[in-house]
């Protein structure tokens, strides 16, 4: 099954590519390897408020990195001129807005990790850091950034 034909079974339409609200670019190429900026939960479509500990749980932390990994497909897309073109996601690194006492930043990034590879399959399975931060622009409570591979 395709990746196109996984998104469709999953009832999921990826995003067109959103610009930017600073001072940097959605994506860059350099060579076979994309680097897409930090893509911030939403929830339906205005940031995902909130932080992990106080008055979020861990649960709605991983449904928001899935739903940042979403985002960053839509992104990926548009970086590779198709995801058929993805040789391999590479990395993630996810920041969780949480507090000092939270220590379930993996289990939230679990959300984005286990739709790449639900998706992808095998080239879907990445390395990734996931850490805990005092905050994340526009409050939003799961910020993640990926580094992919294409074919060409």
């Amino acid at each position: 099954m395709s990746v196109y034909e996984r998104l469709e079974a999953l009832n999921i339409a990826l995003p067109k590519l959103t610009p930017p609200v600073a001072a940097f670019v959605p994506f860059l190429r350099s060579g076979n390897l994309i680097f897409l900026a930090g893509h911030i939960a939403k929830l339906e479509g205005q940031p995902w408020v909130g932080q992990l500990g106080a008055n979020l749980t861990t649960e709605q932390g991983k449904n928001a990195a899935r739903a940042v990994a979403i985002d960053l497909m839509g992104t990926l897309q548009a970086a590779a001129g198709g995801l058929n073109q993805i040789k391999r996601i590479l990395k993630l690194m996810v920041l969780v807005n949480s507090t000092p006492a939270y220590t379930e930043q993996h289990l939230v990034a679990n959300g984005a990790s286990e739709f790449f590879a639900e998706i992808f399959g095998e080239i879907g399975m990445h390395v990734r850091c996931a850490f805990g931060v005092a905050q994340i622009p526009f409050g939003a409570c799961v910020e993640i950034d990926l580094i992919a591979e294409t074919e060409n």
